[in-house]
């Protein structure tokens, strides 16, 4: 496992493997509209995009100083017991990366609603488009990904950008996962 891994694993059970409701995440996060039966908070510094097809929500990831282009965290629900299953969606995930490390897989569980995360890297093949072909290959890029088994079904968080870029969202978006909470 590489330090980064390491790193990845520790922080999360650092920050939130179990988190009561008088926990609060780090950083300056901004409250999501509820989806599927719970909320969560992005981070300020990410830019909330447009409506996408498929995506409840889209937010740019500022690119880090060098890095060629910003990161973007798509999120994703496709309704109850819809989008199918956890270990299937991070293969799917992993299968859009060339040369991709074997995905690092985590579970935790965040105010009582189990979460998978999921780190992969490699040569992204920027899938698009209705057919999702590839839009080109970018190498040196980084998928960091949650599912959260919501209430009313699963919510996918699926952040993918140049290495560095996602590195340093890296904390930003283990404390959005550490927000997720049920929306009553």
């Amino acid at each position: 496992m590489k330090i980064s891994a390491l790193l990845f694993v520790g922080v999360l059970g650092i920050a939130g493997c179990s988190r009561s409701g008088s926990d609060q995440p780090t950083g300056n996060l901004t409250v999501e509209e509820p989806v599927a039966g719970v909320q969560w908070s992005y981070p300020e510094t990410w830019t909330r995009d447009a409506g996408r097809p498929m995506r409840v929500v889209t937010y740019t990831i500022p690119a880090a100083q060098g890095d060629p282009e910003a990161g973007e965290c798509g999120v994703f629900y496709f309704g109850v017991q819809q989008g199918g299953d956890i270990d299937g969606n991070i293969q799917r995930w992993g299968a859009q990366f060339e040369g991709a490390t074997q995905a690092e897989k985590t579970t935790l569980t965040v105010d009582g609603l189990n979460v998978t995360t999921a780190r992969i890297e490699g040569t992204f093949l920027a899938p698009g488009g209705p057919m999702m072909q590839s839009q080109g290959k970018k190498e040196n890029y980084r998928l960091l990904g949650a599912i959260i088994e919501a209430p009313g079904g699963m919510v996918f968080f699926k952040c993918t950008g140049p290495a560095k870029t996602i590195e340093e969202a890296q904390p930003v978006f283990l404390s959005m996962v550490n927000s997720v909470h049920a929306h009553q």
